[in-house]
């Protein structure tokens, strides 16, 4: 396995895992949320602006890089940490679920996906070979094998095909991958909701052997019931001693829910997405800063944050810059969401590490059950 990297566990409850990441870029503790930065940017944030919000490690986005600025131009100029200014881990995903979810004209084989970009049209190739060789160039810490994602509904026999497709390009992943000294490779379980095919995944994924196990295929519109399901027992498919990433989650409930049943790792675009869209989470729930409520409320988002925005500005004046459409609207709500986000993963680590889990927990549905902050 990886020479520089490794995964230390602290502490369990229940499920529930706390521990450190080891990385030749720094530690990175767990559980983790990864604030996604698709294009070499954090949207809205400088790189200090981020790690200022307690976070050890960011997502990059091999489909979006490959088409535009391309992983051979980012090489050129020193790779991607230095292009972006982050000195600390990456980890950047294969590409396959963008193909699958904005590409058009995609024709899938046993060789790869071959479509055409989202931006102008230009066709292109992706293929477990050639994902490995973009995250090459981009000098990714944490490199995601090549995968299919199929879109859920599905039928078992195509969820099936789909995840044994999968598990054979996840074999060319690591073909390609080859030896890295400081690079770690994470093999992707599928087979969507079906227990049978999350087992058989997991079992092939270990027969290859990977530095660390993503559970893929879900929050794609399977709903969270479906999700918790699937969590309940996925999981405990995968070695204890290596971390545990879902991709692409999510809600603060559905991070707890992730948390409670042996998740390691989470990453999603919606803390920085909302931030732009004028919603803002907080631990009393989700608000919309749009709302006509706010134009003459002198009061902070939430009082107990120390983030920017609540330090310094009111709701009245969060209120009036995103209907003036000025930018730092989305600069100070996405810096309050990604620094609530981490806040939230703090809490989590603290009571995994107390054996108070079960408590913070009730404690979180409790608050958010009672909804903003009282009238005023």
């Amino acid at each position: 396995m990886a020479q520089g990297f490794g995964f230390t566990l602290h502490a369990t409850d229940g499920a529930a895992r706390t521990g450190v990441i080891h990385t030749t870029r720094g530690d990175i503790r767990t559980p983790a949320f990864m604030p996604v930065g698709t294009a070499a940017t954090v949207k809205a944030m400088l790189p200090d602006s981020v790690r200022a919000t307690g976070a050890d490690i960011l997502l990059g986005n091999t489909y979006h890089l490959m088409l535009r600025p391309t992983a051979e131009r980012i090489d050129r100029l020193g790779g991607l940490h230095k292009f972006m200014n982050w000195d600390r881990p990456i980890l950047t995903d294969s590409g396959g679920f963008q193909v699958m979810s904005l590409a058009s004209l995609r024709k899938l084989t046993e060789e790869g996906v071959r479509f055409s970009s989202h931006i102008d049209g230009s066709r292109h190739m992706l293929t477990p070979e050639r994902s490995m060789e973009i995250q090459k160039l981009l000098g990714s810490d944490i490199v995601m094998c090549f995968d299919e994602c199929p879109a859920l509904p599905a039928t078992d026999e195509e969820v099936a095909k789909s995840m044994r497709l999968s598990m054979r390009w996840a074999q060319r992943s690591r073909d390609a991958f080859g030896d890295r000294p400081g690079h770690a490779l994470f093999g992707i379980m599928q087979g969507g909701v079906t227990k049978e095919l999350r087992e058989e995944s997991a079992i092939a994924l270990q027969q290859i052997g990977f530095d660390g196990y993503a559970v893929g295929g879900l929050a794609v519109g399977e709903g969270q019931e479906a999700m918790f399901s699937v969590l309940d027992y996925a999981p405990g498919f995968l070695p204890v001693d290596k971390p545990r990433y879902l991709m692409g989650v999510g809600k603060p409930d559905d991070i707890v829910g992730a948390v409670e049943r042996g998740i390691d790792m989470m990453d999603c675009v919606l803390p920085s997405r909302s931030g732009r869209t004028g919603q803002a989470w907080t631990r009393r729930g989700q608000v919309n800063i749009k709302n006509a409520r706010h134009q003459d409320d002198p009061r902070p988002l939430d009082e107990s944050c120390p983030c920017p925005a609540c330090t310094g500005y009111s709701r009245a004046y969060l209120h009036h810059v995103f209907k003036a459409g000025e930018m730092i609207s989305g600069m100070l709500l996405t810096w309050h969401n990604l620094h609530y986000y981490q806040d939230l993963m703090q809490g989590l680590r603290d009571a995994i590490a107390g054996n108070r889990l079960s408590a913070f927990v009730a404690e979180f549905h409790a608050t958010r059950a009672a909804g903003d902050i009282d009238p005023l």
